[in-house]
């Protein structure tokens, strides 16, 4: 009965509450628990599968330090709500993957408010942390209203979390009024500071998503990046439910990254450092070398990833299976096709690398699997939205490394699955769809593209266009260079831009236009590098292709490297092995 009534109670913002900023914990208590049952609207509280009671058992007492070592998160926002999330670590990098916490469930509530001064609280509740579940917390919101910036926090015992900000999508017969949304990859702890997630919680993106290589499963000092690592991971080699959960509190433990965690709700998608370089399938990096254990590894990385991202109920891993792929509507304004090219895959054709593979064009072989493929193509026919955005994780359009009669391609990209690229591309070209965008991370430099049908055809019209995200972090600080000297743009004439600096790209969407900001920092090796941009390019409402509207002059003192070296150099970026 008093779930029941919780649920069709709505708690009323008091004129009592004082600003987040003077809230003591001694008044998070008071102003915003002291009801108790009068939990938020159908705001469901989960920590893994199954129910969640109202309360939990533990004695929150015994928790002497911070357990909100690793920040605050929310994500997979929809018209009426969004999750949030935390995970309770007070000792993060503790070697058994607990985080110090003691191995029983610890009671944790959380607060939303409607402003972020935190005088209008509008939901609060009871979740428990389970310590089988990494003691993480995720809380989904429904019932809120559309459009709107909400702000989030939580408290165990006397600790209160930091505070974060979501936001939920416009009403679905809504345009709404532009989105502002960011989106990064590839995150190499040790190669450098997490200085451009910094700079894009600045930007106040209304959405970010992570297209994958969140973290990365090597020990210490194995992936070296140009003259050495600045930072060093903790433990061996993921390979174990501990080792992920401590490299994952390990990551999260950096300010900068909380700190974009904190400005905007995240999509979140896996690549493959999540678990294991260039895994496919059931395949592991190295599938001629015996892995009995790959089974169990994987069981322990995706339940590690669910623990510590902003994730729904729906992809709470079951085994060695977890539903990563879905569908994000931004009104009527944008959907958000987020892939998953990694747990469906055929195995690459003819291993990691550069090649030229007669099995890349086999049209058995998928890198989407039969069953997403469908999902996708549907989704295509059945969208009435402005911009279709495809978020994914390797390279889309075709890159050809040799000016010669050969075609060498990479093979762990979809230029490795040649008959999958076309029916998806030819699918959402019979299905009418208005503006086709795909997004990529892994490649570790900024890439923009024309999309076709057929790439082997200069006449072949533009029916997509391909943004690809550099690094974080990953390859160390990286160089600046003229973009169209890079022989890549002479050989493939889609290519329309490159750079090979640390970064984000930052959008702007809106009813007439796409417009893409690549935004560089010119140093992670040191922390606190301001960024800039490096080019700007548009997408026009119903008319295909880039077009670019700025692009900043390269550095001067930036040498000029032979274009053998440049392509050598960029294969060696994508394909490097420890």
């Amino acid at each position: 009965m008093v779930l029941r009534e919780a649920a069709r109670a709505r708690a009323r913002p008091s004129r009592q509450d004082p600003p987040m900023s003077q809230l003591s914990r001694r008044s998070f208590l008071v102003t915003g628990l002291a009801a108790g049952a009068s939990a938020g609207l159908r705001a469901a509280a989960h920590a893994g599968p199954g129910p969640d009671p109202a309360g939990g058992s533990a004695d929150s007492r015994e928790l002497r330090s911070d357990p909100f070592t690793l920040g605050v998160a929310s994500g997979d926002p929809d018209s009426g709500g969004f999750v949030i999330w935390t995970r309770l670590a007070p000792r993060p990098l503790a070697e058994d993957g607990a985080g110090g916490m003691p191995a029983r469930p610890f009671t944790v509530h959380w607060q939303v408010y409607g402003d972020e001064a935190g005088r209008r609280l509008l939901r609060h509740g009871v979740a428990t942390a389970r310590p089988e579940w990494g003691h993480s917390v995720h809380v989904e919101l429904d019932r809120l209203a559309p459009g709107r910036d909400y702000w989030y926090r939580f408290r165990t015992g006397s600790h209160v979390s930091p505070t974060g900000r979501a936001r939920t999508a416009p009403h679905p017969l809504s345009y709404g009024p532009g989105l502002a949304m960011a989106f990064a990859s590839c995150a190499q702890y040790e190669h450098g500071h997490f200085t451009a997630y910094r700079r894009l919680a600045e930007d106040r993106p209304d959405l970010v998503l992570h297209l994958g290589d969140y973290l990365y499963e090597y020990r210490r000092d194995t992936y070296t990046a140009p003259g050495g690592n600045v930072r060093h991971h903790e433990g061996p080699e993921t390979e174990t439910l501990a080792g992920y959960r401590q490299r994952h509190a390990q990551y999260k433990t950096d300010p900068d990254l909380q700190a974009a965690h904190a400005a905007a709700p995240w999509l979140v998608v896996w690549d493959d450092h999540e678990l294991d370089n260039n895994w496919a399938g059931e395949a592991p990096e190295k599938p001629e070398v015996p892995q009995p254990g790959f089974p169990a590894r994987k069981e322990a990385a995706f339940r590690a990833y669910y623990e510590n991202m902003p994730l729904r109920r729906r992809s709470v891993p079951r085994g060695v299976d977890m539903q990563l792929y879905r569908r994000i509507r931004w009104g009527r304004l944008a959907v958000f096709h987020l892939l998953d090219t990694r747990q469906y895959r055929s195995d690459q054709g003819c291993g990691d690398g550069y090649r030229d593979c007669p099995e890349a064009a086999d049209p058995a072989r998928s890198i989407t699997g039969d069953e997403q493929e469908r999902w996708l193509l549907e989704g295509f026919r059945r969208s009435r939205a402005r911009w279709d955005v495809i978020g994914q994780q390797v390279f889309f359009a075709q890159r050809d490394s040799d000016a010669g009669p050969a075609k060498i391609t990479n093979q762990d990209a979809w230029d490795g699955y040649v008959a999958s690229r076309r029916r998806i591309t030819r699918g959402w070209v019979d299905a009418g769809v208005r503006n086709p965008v795909v997004l990529t991370g892994d490649v570790h430099a900024h890439w923009a593209s024309d999309l076709k049908l057929d790439y082997d055809d200069p006449a072949a019209r533009t029916v997509g266009s391909e943004l690809a995200v550099s690094s974080i972090s990953s390859g160390g600080d990286g160089r600046d260079a003229d973009p169209a000297a890079h022989p890549f743009l002479s050989i493939n004439p889609h290519l329309r831009f490159h750079n090979d600096q640390r970064g984000y790209v930052l959008t702007r969407i809106e009813r007439e236009s796409l417009t893409a900001d690549f935004k560089v920092v010119p140093r992670v090796t040191r922390a606190g590098a301001a960024a800039y941009t490096r080019a700007t390019f548009v997408i026009e409402d119903g008319i295909p292709g880039l077009r670019r509207t700025y692009l900043r002059p390269p550095d001067p003192s930036a040498a000029r490297t032979p274009e053998t070296d440049l392509i050598r150099e960029t294969v060696d970026r994508e394909t490097l092995r420890p």
